[in-house]
């Protein structure tokens, strides 16, 4: 099930929605520029990942940080605009362009900004607790985008996305309600984190639903009240 696009109009251009596209793009350029070079160059790309990814343990003092490292903290930030990979990084995009320029529309260009970074900074450290002496870094813009699933799912339940469905050599494009679309998609992560727990690497599943359940939390935190103007 691959959402491709909502039916929510927004009254805004979602400028900073699009600023964080291009941002992650652009990270992601550079990243598979280094990584172009053959052995020399996978070598740097992912040096450039274990020195910018978050790794947990650094974060939680279990394992030593090089001293020519950036700091622990600022690798929380900075991994949010990196990725593993083309299909991480379009999948990603994706979902922040269908979902992200509405909850921008709500909660106007600053705070939506302000909005992002902590959903990210909450994804971050939800999967630091689960496996704090981890030495895999962490990276991805889709711990921050989980928050405005969340957002999404309680601003506009009623929406509709268009959804391509694929089934074997069947396809067919349907319009699903937004709150089957991610409510189906967080499901999957619940059940998937719980099969993950003392399995090493691959998906930062905790970091989806830490992301999802802090973008509801700051949704009211942040949400201008009724009448009031925003930036």
């Amino acid at each position: 099930m691959f959402p491709l696009k909502d039916d929510n109009p927004t009254s805004t251009t979602p400028v900073f929605t699009v600023g964080l596209i291009i941002l992650n793009a652009l990270v992601f350029v550079y990243q598979f520029s280094l990584e172009a070079g053959g052995p020399d160059g996978a070598r740097a790309g992912q040096a450039f990942i274990s020195e910018f990814g978050l790794v947990p343990c650094r974060l939680t003092g279990a394992c030593r940080t090089a001293a020519d490292l950036p700091s622990p903290v600022l690798s929380i930030f900075t991994s949010m605009f990196m990725h593993g990979g083309l299909f991480h990084i379009a999948g990603n995009m994706l979902y922040l362009w269908i979902f992200g320029n509405n909850v921008e529309d709500t909660l106007g260009h600053a705070r939506f900004v302000v909005f992002y970074l902590l959903s990210g900074v909450a994804a971050a450290l939800a999967q630091t607790a689960i496996g704090p002496d981890s030495t895999v870094p962490m990276v991805g813009a889709s711990g921050a985008i989980s928050g405005v699933l969340g957002a999404y799912l309680i601003l506009f339940p009623h929406a509709y996305v268009t959804t391509l469905i694929i089934f074997g050599f069947f396809f067919r494009l349907v319009r699903i309600p937004a709150v089957v679309v991610l409510g189906f998609w967080i499901v999957i992560q619940v059940v998937s984190g719980l099969g993950s727990l003392g399995v090493g690497g691959g998906v930062a599943f905790f970091a989806h639903i830490g992301g999802f359940l802090a973008g509801m939390g700051l949704l009211f935190l942040l949400r201008p009240r009724a009448g009031a103007r925003t930036v």
